[in-house]
């Protein structure tokens, strides 16, 4: 785990990743409710060509209604963002950490905060040990 959040790599091909990955953040509450190909917008704005990157916005609603019940601004940290690279080695995913993101500035000092952050961080660390079971590393 790194300060941004965990890494697994998985022996899938892509479309088998990102299935994989919705499926684990399912079991744990959470959906996805945006999908960005960086890849395909890179092509499409910019004319260039860059390997397979999926970034999946994963919202968990009860969680987020309560989060922003507390502190609106909160918002601006949502949805948690899990990506999808295709490497050489394998799909890369990274998974954020939520109590990380949700202590930035001074979000930190509302304990409801700090409480949810931790509940999405355990249930996200259960997504990324879930996806471990077929992982490669």
């Amino acid at each position: 785990m790194s300060a941004l959040g965990s890494t697994v790599t998985l022996d899938l091909p892509f479309d088998g990743a990102v299935e994989a990955v919705t499926a684990a953040l399912a079991a744990e509450g959470f959906g996805v409710i945006s999908r960005i190909d960086l890849d395909k917008a890179f092509a499409e704005k910019l004319g260039r060509d860059f390997h397979r990157y999926t970034i999946l916005g994963a919202c968990n609603p009860g969680l987020a209604h309560k989060a922003v019940t507390a502190r609106p601004e909160v918002g601006l940290l949502l949805p948690c963002n899990v990506t999808i690279e295709d490497t050489p080695g394998g799909r890369v995913v990274r998974i954020i950490d939520a109590a990380s993101m949700m202590s930035i500035g001074d979000l930190g000092r509302t304990p409801e905060i700090v409480e949810l952050g931790a509940d999405a961080s355990a249930r996200l660390g259960r997504v990324a040990l879930a996806l471990r079971g077929g992982a490669k590393g």
